[in-house]
């Protein structure tokens, strides 16, 4: 990984600082989708920014953490328990964040990033990618999702939702919920430049005073029931 050292060049300034990274723990058949996993540290490492992603060292996840964590950046891991043997996912680069299962480990990389980006993958990346995409148009939260489509990759995901817009499933304006680019410089700068689509969805601030109305809802049950156990323990 030391080509990724020697190509360092110097760093620009980010409206990011922590970017979450959803791809295969395959390396795929072709040259070019690892080429662009490297391709896409170098450009986190040229920005300064942090990594959020799966854990593990196989596959492009694995090329993408290695690099990030040693030319000195920071990378978290969140990694479900059942898939912390080594044998599994291999050598987890950087801090290591061991959680309950698939469900926390995405809810726990999207709360530490600012934006997200897909690699190549399988159903596992193509499932974190429409979930983050799903949570933008419900208005859950507003950060960038991108897509690098490599060669071509995700040309026909990218048919599928114009097809989608077309025959009235998806809005024409949450066509363009998320970006994407054919390589790693284009897409972190349409990242940059951004700005969320507003047309009528459910607001974030209404998820977050939800969100706020359950928990102290879950509280007054915890306590409902400790009152209750004190009340049989005294009598």
């Amino acid at each position: 990984m030391q080509t990724v050292l020697a190509k360092r060049m110097d760093t620009v300034k980010s409206r990011f600082k922590r970017v979450c990274v959803f791809c295969g723990s395959s390396s795929g058949n072709r040259e070019c989708y690892r080429a662009a996993a490297i391709d896409l540290a170098e450009e986190l490492i040229t920005r300064r920014l942090n990594l959020v992603y799966g854990g593990g060292s196989i596959g492009l996840m694995g090329l993408v953490s290695q690099a990030v964590h040693e030319a000195g950046g920071h990378v978290l891991g969140i990694i479900p328990r059942t898939l912390m043997d080594k044998e599994i996912t291999g050598v987890t680069y950087g801090e290591v964040r061991a959680v309950a299962d698939m469900h926390q480990r995405k809810a726990e990389m999207a709360r530490h990033s600012d934006c997200f980006i897909a690699l190549p993958g399988g159903y596992g990346t193509l499932e974190e990618l429409l979930e983050v995409i799903t949570w933008a148009q419900l208005g859950i939260h507003d950060k960038p999702v991108g897509l690098l489509n490599v060669d071509g990759y995700y040309d026909y995901l990218l048919t599928f939702i114009d097809k989608a817009v077309d025959d009235g499933f998806i809005r024409p304006s949450q066509r363009h919920i998320f970006v994407s680019a054919p390589d790693a410089k284009e897409l972190v700068q349409k990242l940059e430049a951004y700005e969320p689509v507003s047309d009528g969805s459910i607001a974030k601030s209404k998820w977050e005073a939800e969100k706020k109305v359950q928990q102290q809802q879950q509280q007054q049950v915890v306590f409902c029931s400790n009152t209750s156990m004190q009340t049989e323990i005294s009598l």
